[in-house]
């Protein structure tokens, strides 16, 4: 749920090296040179047989260019072309889908008062279909077909296993994160049962906790089963790639085998900074950019050079295809194949404020209320300081918590200040400085500073903001805040000095302390604790760095000092990708030994993030 800046960043893109074939397959050119060579493919068959053709593919995925196009393409080769919208054929209608998401969904602004929550939806495509419906589509769809005629059938969840059997030909129409958001916001898409969009926060509520959810599952399935025969990345309308599903599965199976960088999305926010958007030469007209999803999985793409195309693929599709070598077997089986850590910057260098005052649920919490994998734990590391920057942690220990509830509430209702200094802990920041938050405590990023935010498998985002200095935001409203939500989740136990105390399970502001040094370089665990399954280190070294995932576990490396390293395979020097300061890159866990090389003239220093040991038996 955001509201991605639409910037499409140009400079992350992984080369692969593919073969010719795969290469040569690629159909690219404009939707109308791809619908000419698509219908060319099937005429021979047409011609004899007849073909049914599915379109399935991600929330907000268009299929009418694409069928128009074809229809003028059958028109010259003397074919029929007949569409067939499975949605209207197959599911029920939208009352009755109603009925079974509405009451998933939270209704109630005392709790809520964003309604941004909700539960999630897990009875994927077939829960929403009318069996009857269903039955008559399948008896009449194979009377469709006949010699010199092409039938398209179109819709979400056409390829579900009940009906994937009635089709000659099975296509995936596949998208970023990023494009569907931007469709959605613009009034392009309409959630499962409506004929039309809604009120943009509700209908992108509804995407979370049900469309969304149903694509992904389905497209793991298809992916898992290999039931494509034709990957099209619909990131364009009017410029659709199309390739065999063999291709795309080339194509993973390369990336996998090296470094790789993932495209960011940039985002406003009303605490946002300037570093970034400096940095990395952001649109002038960005007002700031508080948020770089840099490696958040459910929110980034792979851009991918081929030959004389860029790929963008949606993050989760590669996960998909190449969960076991990208992340390793324990894993996936214990994530159930999702990426378990997320990766973004928050900057609020030179800002006008704070970030919220906020914390997070955990574990049992986010599964019985929103029928979540696990909790939502979070860490920051400090990158970039200003003047008097502080990192919010904990509560202070003489802070009366009571009171503060009754302050942050009259700050909500009453809209009076909250004199948050009184309650809250803080560090003073400077680079390097790492903290850990575990589900539930209090925190925030102060004014002045860009930090590494790194934080667990996190699908949705369950932020309780419990004090925004009774901010407007940019539409002039006030900013709603979650104390109802913040009070249930806050954890009142940890104070300034338990958070400080190595002798404490609720030490997370650590003192780096040295774990394996080799011929000059050193590793330092800058954060570890038994309530979140990331370990959180630094690699410090002038030339070089050797390390190993010993093809067990991926890393997650940030240059978060020095101009620029080299991350290559040591036994395939070819394989390697080159960081600039405060890129993030990942090194599949199937790649085993690599080095860092020092490009630059600076001393280096690292953030490198992996699980930690014995993550597989983490409650989360």
């Amino acid at each position: 749920m955001y509201n991605p800046f639409p910037f499409h960043d140009p400079k992350p893109v992984n080369k692969p090296e593919l073969s010719k074939k795969a290469i040569e397959s690629i159909v690219a050119g404009g939707t109308p040179n791809v619908a000419k060579k698509f219908v060319a493919a099937l005429a021979d068959k047409a011609r004899k047989e007849g073909v049914i053709v599915a379109f399935d593919g991600y929330t907000s995925a268009k299929w009418d260019l694409m069928i128009s196009l074809m229809s003028r393409e059958c028109d010259l080769l003397g074919l029929e072309l007949e569409a067939v919208d499975c949605n209207a054929a197959t599911l029920k209608d939208g009352k009755e889908i109603d009925a079974i998401i509405d009451p998933m969904l939270i209704w109630d602004t005392k709790i809520d008062p964003t309604l941004l929550y909700g539960k999630v939806y897990h009875g994927g495509y077939e829960g929403l279909v009318d069996q009857a419906k269903a039955e008559a589509f399948k008896a009449a769809l194979p009377a469709k077909k006949a010699p010199g005629k092409i039938v398209a059938v179109y819709g979400y969840g056409c390829l579900i296993k009940e009906f994937r059997g009635l089709y000659d030909v099975k296509c995936f129409f596949d998208l970023t994160p990023m494009n569907t958001m931007l469709r959605i916001r613009a009034g392009e898409y309409a959630n499962l049962g409506k004929k039309h969009t809604g009120i943009i926060n509700r209908t992108i509520r509804r995407c979370y906790y049900c469309d969304f959810e149903n694509a992904v599952q389905l497209r793991k399935a298809l992916f898992a089963e290999g039931a494509i025969d034709w990957y099209f990345l619909d990131n364009d309308r009017a410029k659709l790639q199309m390739m065999p599903f063999s291709t795309f599965s080339e194509i993973c199976a390369q990336l996998v085998k090296y470094p790789f960088r993932a495209k960011p999305c940039y985002l406003e926010g009303v605490w946002g900074g300037t570093y970034m958007k400096k940095l990395r030469n952001l649109p002038q007209e960005m007002r700031n950019a508080a948020w770089v999803f840099d490696f958040i999985p459910m929110e980034v793409s792979v851009l991918i050079e081929a030959g004389s195309e860029k790929l963008d693929i949606n993050y989760c599709s590669f996960v998909h295809k190449e969960g076991e070598k990208l992340m390793g077997a324990r894993c996936v089986a214990k994530y159930k194949g999702y990426f378990p850590i997320r990766f973004n910057w928050d900057d609020s260098y030179h800002s006008t404020g704070n970030m919220s005052i906020q914390c997070h649920s955990g574990g049992s919490y986010n599964t019985e209320h929103y029928n979540e994998f696990g909790r939502q734990d979070e860490s920051y590391y400090v990158v970039v300081t200003g003047h008097e920057a502080k990192t919010f942690i904990g509560f202070r220990d003489d802070a009366d918590i009571p009171a503060f509830f009754k302050e942050i509430e009259a700050a909500d209702t009453e809209h009076k200040p909250c004199d948050y200094m009184k309650y809250v802990s803080y560090e003073e920041s400077k680079p390097g400085l790492q903290v850990m938050l575990p589900a539930g405590t209090i925190h925030s990023s102060g004014r002045n500073q860009v930090i590494l935010e790194i934080g667990s498998l996190t699908i949705g985002s369950y932020t309780y903001k419990m004090y925004d200095y009774l901010r407007l935001d940019f539409d002039g409203k006030q900013r709603p805040i979650h104390t109802r939500l913040g009070e249930i989740n806050v954890r009142q136990d940890r104070r300034t000095s338990v958070i400080h105390d190595p002798d404490s399970p609720e030490y997370i502001v650590q003192k780096p302390r040295l774990d394996a040094k080799g011929e000059g370089w050193e590793e330092y665990i800058l954060g570890e604790n038994p309530q979140m399954y990331i370990s959180l280190r630094r690699l410090e070294f002038e030339t070089r760095c050797e390390q190993d995932t010993k093809n067990e576990k991926f890393h997650v490396l940030t240059l978060v000092d020095g101009e620029k390293v080299r991350v290559r395979s040591i036994d395939h020097p070819e394989r390697h990708y080159d960081m600039d300061f405060m890129d993030i890159v990942c090194v599949p866990a199937d790649m085993g030994r690599y080095v860092i090389e020092n490009l630059g003239k600076e001393p280096i220093r690292v953030h490198k993030t992996c699980l930690r040991d014995g993550f597989e038996n983490d409650p989360a």
